[in-house]
């Protein structure tokens, strides 16, 4: 009998793990209490998911962590003088989100430079925004928009043409990237990218050809993305002093969404150490707003083995501390083990080697008791990974290593429970929200039902987390995949699941919390507002188990904690959070149209545009309306733009 909603929630609260306490958060419950709190909450709607305190009064933080819980009598005894109170104004308040997936340290290399049309409603919305940016962008700059955005989005459920795309930015190059099947480019850039009549085709891509044989523009992942992000990769790159800006930056967006935490999943051209050297000086500079664990991502095909085994000398999992530390291999293992999830086109077979070349790797990292994850879309290469992580099993249990598949939308029912068997878990994302339509055209809304079964996943006793897999596909947007989590909607609005796989809102904040938790090996250390626990925490802007279904995805923080410290804060909280630099350089998008866009038009530009959180004397908070006034574009014809990104998809 299909499980309820209601039921499929009782099971996500049930199987993540919810202790609230580690044992060092329960020893020191005596001193913690003693001591003065260092910022008191009170008047706060309090989901804790902590089931000793699932909703109290209010809350004491000291020295980091969550001091105490419960009513605001008792709470407001552990106030000194130099206690700081502040008043939530009734506002639903809920631990901070962590994303199991997103590839933050690379998408806050080029943040400065991307559009964003992450939740833009409309065509014409996104075109004149592509017109204002084009405008202003000098030479030899791209106009970039990278993912986080589908055509059904908008009104008129379609791409903008190549020629409106022309005729929007006639000289200033310009890349459109859409999914992962194809990527749209204006002359400008063709010519910018040296695509001719002469270029081939690299494998599994294609460059669309007009009658005489010359590149349209149009570029198609048939079914292998290199060609987009190799074509991206092109572009201009920021300087060292504007990536930390942009990275800075990226953070903060996510703050302002209520986001506190990070998996990065890796990346294509995302070498350790060297890549890695702008979030590592922004955490030695103390400047982290994001607590960030790393996976470490492949980079030569035929020589995975060697990258883990260099790799495995130089760190280990868990090195770090909280604000910043490594989590194991993956989501590239080997080459030969990646799918595709571009649903527009068939499903690809892996190669005859795949095997072979995946067990020594996975042999490697048991023995050396490092963690991994896995990009899997289809149930197809579940089923044949699966067969070498058994296999290695026998030799080295692999109980305990905290392993899990990514994405798995077309799991089987076995090889859930093979995955249950071997003690791993899925993290899922919201990446049908972007492709459902498309998944339907190809394989039916019958198929489509369970993609993936979430519900199944967690009757079945697995360790499951959720994540948004942003932002080349998904928004980076945690109230998406909280939307389609519990609606089952696209971002199109159309229907994809029955009841039976939804997720109640409290069991799918569940899986954005604690439930994460387990994919970097910090249960009881955070996800919870829970006495002993990192205090973090964000203060929404309305009530997310209230709201009618139609605004989950509009949700904001209006106050986000990191470890007590507050990190964003707007309306009634404007000033607590210490200002930003200006976003660099100073054309960068993100001054004029900050990030994702709100459906009520009141777009996050005036937040960003200055990139401060008090208003100025002279324009108040309409820091961009006076921007786009007075455009100061400056001299930039010596600056290179844009992070030379990953010709890999993920």
């Amino acid at each position: 009998m299909p499980l309820t909603r209601r039921q499929a929630g009782a099971l996500a609260l049930a199987t993540i793990p919810l202790g609230g306490r580690s044992t060092a958060a329960t020893d020191r419950q005596p001193e913690a209490l003693a001591m003065t709190a260092d910022l008191i909450l009170v008047n706060g709607r309090f989901t804790t998911l902590d089931p000793e305190h699932p909703a109290p009064e209010a809350v004491a933080i000291a020295e980091g962590r969550f001091q105490a819980v419960g009513s605001t009598a008792e709470i407001r005894a552990l106030a000194g003088q130099d206690t700081q109170v502040v008043d939530l104004g009734a506002r639903r308040v809920i631990p901070g989100l962590i994303d199991s997936h997103m590839h933050i340290i690379r998408g806050g290399l080029n943040y400065n430079m991307e559009l964003r049309w992450d939740g833009v409603r409309s065509l014409a919305d996104a075109m004149d925004m592509l017109r204002q940016q084009a405008a202003v962008t000098p030479p030899p700059q791209w106009v970039r928009v990278v993912g986080g955005f589908t055509e059904h989005q908008f009104a008129e459920k379609r791409l903008p043409t190549l020629e409106e795309i022309n005729a929007a930015a006639p000289e200033t190059p310009v890349f459109i990237l859409h999914l992962y099947d194809r990527a749209l480019l204006n002359q400008a850039a063709l010519r910018a990218a040296g695509y001719t009549r002469d270029t081939q085709d690299p494998p599994g891509g294609e460059i669309q050809r007009d009658a005489s044989g010359e590149p349209t523009g149009l570029l198609l992942a048939s079914p292998n993305a290199t060609i987009l992000y190799a074509t991206l990769a092109k572009g201009p790159k920021l300087p060292p002093e504007y990536q930390l800006n942009s990275t800075r930056h990226f953070m903060r967006e996510m703050n302002r969404l209520g986001v506190t935490g990070v998996i990065d999943a890796g990346g294509g051209y995302q070498n350790y150490p060297d890549d890695y050297a702008v979030i590592e000086k922004l955490h030695a500079d103390g400047q982290l707003t994001l607590r960030i664990a790393y996976n470490l991502f492949t980079q030569k095909p035929k020589e995975e083995l060697a990258d883990f085994q260099s790799w495995s000398t130089q760190v280990t999992p868990g090195q770090g501390d909280d604000l910043y530390r490594h989590n194991g291999a993956g989501e590239m293992l080997v080459y030969s083990a990646a799918d595709f999830e571009d649903f527009r086109v068939e499903r690809p077979d892996l190669p005859a080697s795949m095997e072979a070349e995946l067990e020594p790797v996975v042999r490697l990292l048991a023995e050396n008791r490092w963690p991994w994850r896995l990009h899997a879309t289809y149930d197809q290469t579940i089923e044949r990974a699966l067969d070498v992580f058994e296999k290695v099993d026998r030799d080295i249990p692999l109980q305990g290593l905290n392993w899990f598949f990514d994405h798995a939308e077309t799991i089987s029912d076995r090889n859930i429970d093979r995955i249950a068997a071997l003690g791993g878990g899925i993290a899922v994302q919201h990446r049908m929200a972007f492709q459902g339509e498309y998944f339907v055209e190809r394989y039916g809304a019958e198929a489509a039902k369970a993609t993936p079964p979430v519900a199944k996943m967690l009757a079945a006793g697995l360790k499951v987390g959720a994540g948004t897999d942003a932002t080349r596909v998904a928004s980076y947007n945690p109230w998406v995949s909280l939307s389609w989590l519990t609606t089952g909607k696209t971002v199109g609005g159309l229907a994809l699941y029955p009841e039976e796989n939804l997720l109640d809102r409290e069991a799918a904040l569940a899986l954005w919390t604690h439930g994460n938790t387990w994919f970097s090996g910090e249960v009881g250390k955070k996800g919870q507002i829970a006495p002993g626990q990192l205090a973090d925490l964000a203060v929404l802007d309305r009530d997310y188990l209230a709201v009618p279904d139609s605004e989950i995805a509009e949700i904001e923080s209006v106050l986000t904690m990191l470890g007590g410290a507050i990190v964003h804060g707007s309306g009634d909280f404007t000033g607590m959070a210490p200002p930003l630099p200006p976003a660099m350089p100073d054309w960068s998008p993100v001054r004029r149209f900050g990030g994702y866009q709100r459906a009520d038009g009141q777009q996050a530009t005036t937040r960003f545009a200055c990139a401060c959180d008090s208003a100025c004397g002279v324009h108040g908070h309409e820091h961009a309306r006076a921007w786009r006034a007075s455009v100061p574009t400056g001299d930039e014809a010596g600056f290179w733009g844009a992070l030379g990104c990953s010709c890999w998809a993920f």
